[in-house]
């Protein structure tokens, strides 16, 4: 959920100087030398007077005399223009200066100076010697004023007669101050002296060159993250930046500011990211910067800028030349001036973008309105004769030249190409866009609104604010008389599916009956409506009401004809039943498999079976039958990979990440869950509880701020959601922060509403983790009656379930209760029970907080060294385990009776500094072996983006550049030395 704070609460300043550290040792070292050449190199806004500026700011050149002067873009410059503005600053300020009878030269440049400087020199007949004399005397004030560093910004705009002067310092071999000069290499013109000074190697040695490049994502989240004054920077956000401005540094801080005034930039699950954006805006400064350069080229080579900005899209020299006009030879010329300029790049061998999205859509927005969409005409007729043919890119070049019929037909086709790969959310916007944006006859508003609830409601796409507006398109159709009954019921079936993902229970539930009553012809619709009226979401409905819906599908079975249908709904049934509590989900789970061993089971039919198991997974942890939850996720997350499905591989896997929570295999979990969450393939419902399952680490672990605002978020999606099974984990973590600050009235009011949701709807085996925390807020309040009611009507509930989970949690209220009634010995040997039952699953982290509770009891009953011993043991294992909030507690309360514990870290889960993380030194090694990002991301289960964080964050800590150097260094520090192993002794002998 984003935060609904005024986005004033997040504050902008200017960006820290980030992603180049080496580049900027480099110019402060070179710079101590007093005679140093330093050539800094780079596009527009990619920060090369920022370089100049925070070097010139170092402790070591702080005392510097700086002589700064910069070359306006004039169509005819001034002869020495920018050095004439320098030096006169510079008299008025520190003249005037004592110079020889060569300062009579300068009388001419400098007539203000006149009583200042000698007398008039006599003329020369040659030009040239007239020229170098008056370069001498501008050497010579530039001597005598004390100048250290000498810098010239943007020379590529620089006269001849400047860059003429600054050949001839180089070419001085004794020169008592630097020279830095700044410049983009693709607008520097042919023949330009400026060449000369980069290729030749001064008196005094070859000059120190930088060329400065875009920041990588890495480097974009840390610069972003220093505009903020925050860590808390999305990785979405970060790569939505560094996507549409690559990297350069003027881009990102023009954009991030243009968001911001917008306030388009929120908090969500304690992150800063970006609203509902599909596109940023070009900033002012940037687009000036972008069009300045254009203008700057022929008519050929801005039409083909144009054309390439109106593609949008990698595209070939046949298709530009066709978009922008040009025949063959003129647009040979013109492809290679565009790429002189630096505006167009080769995307992939002969095929040509524009430089990033801003300068792409700066271009674009600068031409005429009617050019505009001839150019789009131009660009849909040439995408027509490709194959396959390019909907998507279609659809888009006919809506922009005005042409409604093909942007309709090819939107459409769009929409059904996306839905069949899986990009629902893509469908989703092309279909929402074309619904909304024009008028459709009957049939293909019909059609079109069921693609629409389709791919919203069956769909995985993370819906947003979206989810609202294609609810209210979709409820305009219903609203329409012209819609046949069985078409009407399927929209409204699908209108309430939507209902359902918004939070909306009872209208959800009243659109879905109503479309029931409708959808007798069509059995395999009536089962998916009345299994999603099974499954328990929302606050009102009992388990019984639950499970009559679910008996009503499961009679349907006999009339679905589609072998995939009966797979679907015996996944479904199965998982209904475990999540209401019901043993007869078990064998309706082993019916799940059944199918997998018939021949001829197809690809879907497979996936649904991975689905399942994937579910059964899940649902077994909340039981408690641990090793059953490993064996379905394994063979879930097996099938999964065997049947390509990969849209629910990284939800499987954050399951037995949940497993492994409970388990106590904590090294190394928060990594991998960091990893899968910030994929791009993780759907919204994993993602949460993603974020949940850090909270809770984070909780453990000490770190109480970011615990604290990771669950709550993960609790206020969960109620919005209506997910029952998810709202508890986060409301029972915030009760026990809350009692550990002593606010009882907190814990009661977090841990309340998840209790009264799952008595109201008998679904006790979801009270694991919540009750006890319900029940302790309870005792602190001094409402031991409504404890002691709660536990009963927990025990009831239960009843003789082979729950194990609840069944220790049980146990744990009882032990708390026990103690309640003044009954420290009884208290204590339930309490031992709860425990040894916590071990058997195993859970350790609730066997060693039952543990401590367990001891608590025993000081009450006076057996104090007994309790000393559990307490001590207890206190060990937490530590080793991670808990260091916990284990600081237990250690805590041992001083309290006098036994000493060695003082432990506490700052929360240890970060790795400078040293590589264990998934950083996994990518390092494999990009060592030679794998490219993608083949390294296939062999360690992650996305392609994701590598590429874990490789530029190992490239920054080892202080190289290239995957090479990265290889080398790692070797050189001993880093790859287990993979070498593998391969026998590095010496090459037989061992």
């Amino acid at each position: 959920m984003a935060d609904r704070r005024a986005d004033s609460a997040l504050g902008l300043t200017a960006p820290g100087y980030v992603g180049r550290e080496r580049e900027l040792a480099d110019l402060t070292s070179a710079l101590a030398d007093p005679s140093t050449i330093a050539l800094v190199e780079g596009e527009a806004g990619i920060g090369k007077t920022r370089l100049v500026r925070e070097c010139l700011s170092a402790p070591s050149l702080q005392a510097a005399r700086i002589l700064e002067a910069v070359c306006p873009p004039l169509h005819e410059p001034f002869p020495l223009g920018p050095i004439v503005d320098s030096l006169h600053r510079l008299w008025l300020r520190d003249g005037p200066f004592e110079t020889s009878p060569l300062g009579g030269a300068l009388r001419a440049l400098f007539p203000e100076w006149s009583a200042d400087l000698p007398p008039a020199l006599d003329p020369l007949e040659d030009p040239k010697a007239t020229r170098h004399r008056l370069f001498r005397a501008i050497i010579e004030i530039v001597v005598a004023a004390g100048v250290d560093v000498f810098v010239l910004e943007d020379a590529h705009w620089a006269d001849s007669a400047t860059l003429e002067l600054l050949l001839m310092i180089a070419a001085s071999s004794v020169r008592p101050f630097s020279l830095v000069v700044t410049f983009r290499p693709a607008d520097v013109p042919a023949g330009s002296p400026l060449r000369l000074l980069a290729a030749r190697s001064a008196a005094t040695g070859p000059p120190l060159r930088i060329a400065l490049e875009a920041l990588n994502v890495d480097e974009t989240t840390r610069f972003l993250a220093a505009m903020v004054g925050t860590e808390d920077i999305s990785a979405e956000f970060a790569a939505f930046l560094h996507e549409r401005t690559d990297g350069v540094p003027l881009a990102l801080e023009e954009g991030v500011s243009l968001l911001h005034e917008r306030g388009d930039i929120v908090r969500r699950d304690g992150e800063w990211t970006r609203r509902s954006l599909s596109e940023l805006q070009v900033p002012p400064t940037v687009r000036d910067s972008i069009l300045e350069r254009v203008e700057r080229l022929d008519r050929s080579a801005r039409s083909v800028l144009e054309a390439a900005a109106t593609l949008a899209e990698p595209a070939d020299e046949h298709i530009l030349a066709r978009v922008a006009g040009l025949d063959d030879d003129a647009i040979h010329r013109a492809l290679t001036a565009a790429l002189k300029s630096g505006l167009l790049r080769e995307a992939e061998p002969a095929t040509f973008l524009c430089r990033h999205v801003l300068a792409s859509r700066a271009v674009e927005e600068a031409v005429p309105a009617p050019e505009r969409r001839r150019l789009h005409r131009r660009a849909a007729e040439a995408l027509l004769g490709q194959e396959p043919l390019p909907v998507a890119r279609l659809s888009r070049h006919f809506r922009q030249a005005g042409d409604i019929a093909g942007w309709s037909r090819h939107a459409e086709a769009a929409a059904d190409l996306a839905l069949e790969s899986g990009d629902d959310h893509a469908a989703l916007v092309l279909l929402h866009d074309l619904m909304t944006a024009a008028q459709h006859p009957p049939e293909r508003r019909i059609r079109l609104a069921r693609k629409l609830g389709e791919a919203a409601a069956w769909g995985v796409a993370a819906l947003g604010e979206l989810g609202v507006e294609v609810t209210e398109t979709l409820r305009g159709v219903l609203r329409q008389e012209d819609v046949p009954t069985r078409e009407l019921a399927e929209i409204r079936l699908l209108t309430g599916r939507l209902l359902l993902q918004l939070g909306e229970f009872e209208a959800a539930s009243a659109e879905i009956e109503e479309a029931v009553a409708h959808l007798e012809a069509r059995p395999d619709l009536s089962v998916r409506a009345m299994i999603s009226l099974a499954f328990p979401r929302g606050p009102d409905w009992p388990v019984s009401k639950h499970l009559s819906w679910l008996e009503r599908a499961t009679q349907l079975r006999p009339r679905l004809d589609a072998a995939l249908d009966r797979t679907w709904l015996a996944v479904d049934r199965a998982s209904a039943l475990l999540m209401l509590g019901e043993e007869d989900g078990w064998p309706a789970a082993e019916e799940i498999t059944s199918g997998l061993d018939k021949p001829g089971a197809s690809l879907s039919e497979q996936r649904q079976v991975a689905r399942g198991l994937m579910n059964v997974g899940h649902l077994a942890i909340a039981w408690g039958h641990y090793a059953e939850s490993r064996e379905r996720l394994d063979a879930a997350i097996e099938l999964m990979r065997s049947t390509a499905y990969e849209r629910l591989l990284n939800s499987a896997r954050l399951t037995l990440s949940l497993l492994e929570w409970q388990e106590g295999r904590w090294e190394g979990l928060a990594e991998r869950i960091a990893d899968l969450a910030g994929a791009e393939d993780t759907l919204p419902e994993a993602q949460l509880e993603a974020r949940l399952l850090l909270g809770l680490l984070d909780l453990a672990s000490g770190n109480k701020d970011i615990s604290g605002q990771r669950l709550e978020a993960a609790l206020a999606e969960a109620g919005r959601r209506g997910l029952i099974d998810v709202q508890v984990s986060p409301a029972a973590a915030l009760g026990r922060l809350s009692l550990s600050d002593g606010d009882v009235d907190r814990a009661l009011a977090v841990t309340g509403p998840a209790v009264e949701l799952i008595a109201g709807k008998g679904m006790w085996l979801w009270a694991t983790e919540v009750v006890p925390a319900h029940v302790d807020a309870l005792v602190a309040a001094e409402r031991t009656d409504v404890a002691e009611i709660l536990v009963r009507r927990f025990a009831t509930g239960l009843g003789d379930r082979a729950a194990p989970a609840p069944e220790a949690a049980l146990q744990v209220c009882l032990g708390v209760m026990a103690g309640v009634a003044g009954e420290p010995e009884r208290a204590a040997r339930i309490l031992a029970d709860a425990a040894a039952a916590w071990a058997e699953l195993p859970c350790p982290y609730q066997e060693l907080l039952t543990i401590e509770r367990y001891s608590r009891q025993l000081l009450a009953a006076g057996h104090e060294a007994q309790a000393m011993n559990s307490l001590t043991t207890a206190q060990q294992r937490l530590q080793a385990l991670g808990a260091r909030w916990d284990a600081d507690r237990v250690a805590h309360l041992l001083r309290q009776h006098g036994v000493e514990v060695s003082r432990t870290w506490r700052g929360g889960r240890r970060g790795y500094g400078d040293q590589l993380s264990p998934r950083e030194l996994e990518v390092v090694r494999l990009v060592a072996r030679g794998m490219t990002n993608r083949q390294a991301a296939e062999s360690l289960f992650l996305s392609p983006r994701t590598v590429d964080r874990h490789l530029s964050a190992a490239m920054r800590k080892l202080d190289v550049g290239s995957r090479t150097a990265l290889a080398m260094a790692a070797n050189d520090g001993g880093l790859l030395a287990d993979d070498l192993e593998a391969f026998g002794p590095r010496d090459g002998r037989a061992s």
